[in-house]
């Protein structure tokens, strides 16, 4: 916490039904980098440590409930009669609350901590403000609110619609965020009134309260109009997508990884990758991964829930899908799809091979085309393979089932037996030989053909 006298409480609004996405999901749970939008907050705030978290929602509710399970309490905005309506619903989740509240928007996600921090502090200043606002100066002021202030201190708040033309000059605008005492935050909302042109409860009003009070309000300026951006369409996102990756691309480079080309280079929000990392071209990283120092992950790779200890090579266009672990100087190549297997210290897959609920010992070899047939319709097994142990091309192995430690398993073989340590297993069936019978079939087909013309 900021203060530790002061516990804290989030509001986060996230009651509108978010029409212009056009899609069946609410609009803050639409995924940026692998991760809900609203999620990404959450995890910014919870760096905070607040006592109390309350998200007041609407349509949709039932997927917000899912989507945070008890991490915080639900307030219900029905009818929704704007912002200050909005947060007025948390007031029996905070009933007898006397903290800080920071009052943020679902929709609005990449909002750093340590500015939430610096409202905070703001609130604790000297001149005791009542509200602490955050500002913000975008490039074009568009439609947003403005925040007449001078020196830091807040004169009036107004809406763009409200707004005359000299306010809408301004280029301080309005994101609003909010930090507000929690034992003076409702008794402003209550004198909020509605008469303006939406016949809305605006949350800004409550400094335009305050200030009627004779209370200082406050602004804090964010120097990244970005982080307060709002997301409400489809092209948004992938605007904010775009922003989002284009920093982390930046920050694998400034921790030590070489992105050949990094503008194609998509992470998710957990990536994880260590010094002396060699990214090609189009690699696309799901959740969940973790990647050590000194790996290779060459173009056209797709790797999620997987762990790539050192030395590893992946690729070109393999795919690792969760469970996927390749120990150390692990090498996994073209056309190659590892799901829920381990591929022990410098076991090897070097094309068109899928290895799914497997465990392959160090030293081994698995040949071109081979497969681990491991679901009958109705379940999984599992396929062992020894250490050393090598695996002829085009072969399938019919788990479950073991390969003992350097066995070989020769080429086309299709193995539903244990085979034991230092065997050779064959499968095949008897090769049969007709001596001039393609010759006969080449020359009556020819005939066929002929006769047709």
């Amino acid at each position: 916490m900021t203060d530790a006298s002061s516990p804290l409480a989030l509001v986060v609004l996230a009651a509108g039904k978010g029409t212009r996405m056009k899609s069946d999901l609410h609009k803050v749970l639409h995924p940026i980098a692998g991760r809900p939008m609203l999620m990404h907050l959450m995890a910014s705030a919870d760096a905070l440590e607040p006592a109390r978290k309350v998200v007041v929602v609407g349509a949709g509710r039932e997927q917000l409930a899912t989507a945070l399970g008890d991490s915080a309490e639900l307030a219900v905005q029905d009818p929704q009669l704007g912002t200050g309506h909005a947060v007025q619903q948390a007031e029996g989740a905070l009933a007898g609350f006397s903290g800080d509240v920071l009052i943020l928007y679902g929709d609005v996600p990449f909002v750093r901590t340590e500015t939430m921090r610096a409202m905070l502090e703001r609130l604790h200043a000297g001149d005791n403000p009542a509200v602490v606002v955050l500002g913000f100066e975008p490039e074009d002021a568009l439609q947003y609110g403005r925040v007449i202030a001078e020196n830091g201190v807040v004169k009036k708040m107004v809406e763009h619609k409200d707004a005359s033309a000299e306010e809408r000059a301004c280029r301080l605008c309005n994101s609003g965020l909010m930090a507000v005492r929690g034992d003076e935050l409702f008794a402003l909302l209550a004198r909020v009134g509605n008469d303006n042109a939406q016949g809305e409860y605006y949350l800004t009003d409550i400094v335009n309260v305050a200030n009627g009070d004779g209370r200082v309000c406050a602004v804090v300026v964010t120097d990244d109009a970005g982080e307060v951006a709002g997301i409400n369409s489809r092209a948004e996102l992938a605007e904010a997508e775009a922003r989002w990756q284009k920093k982390r691309r930046l920050q694998a480079m400034a921790d030590g990884a070489s992105l050949v080309a990094p503008e194609t280079v998509w992470f998710a929000w957990d990536t994880v990758l260590g010094r002396d990392v060699t990214v090609e071209q189009n690699v696309v990283f799901g959740p969940g991964v973790t990647v050590a120092d000194n790996v290779v992950i060459h173009a056209f790779c797709h790797i999620e829930g997987a762990r790539l200890e050192s030395g590893v090579s992946v690729g070109p266009f393999a795919r690792l899908r969760p469970g996927a672990v390749l120990e150390e100087k692990a090498r996994v190549g073209n056309f190659v799809e590892v799901k829920n297997a381990v591929l022990h210290a410098g076991a090897k897959a070097n094309h068109l091979t899928y290895l799914g609920d497997a465990d392959v010992g160090a030293g081994a070899n698995i040949g071109a085309g081979t497969i681990t047939c491991n679901y009958d319709g109705y379940f999984k097994y599992r396929t062992v393979i020894g250490e050393r142990a090598f695996i002829g091309s085009n072969s399938a192995l019919i788990a479950p089932v073991k390969i003992g430690a350097d066995a070989i398993v020769a080429a086309g073989s299709a193995v539903s037996r244990d085979v034991a340590d230092g065997e050779l297993r064959l499968v095949r069936a008897e090769q049969l030989v007709k001596p001039g019978w393609a010759d006969r079939f080449h020359d009556a087909m020819k005939r066929k053909k002929a006769e047709r013309k």
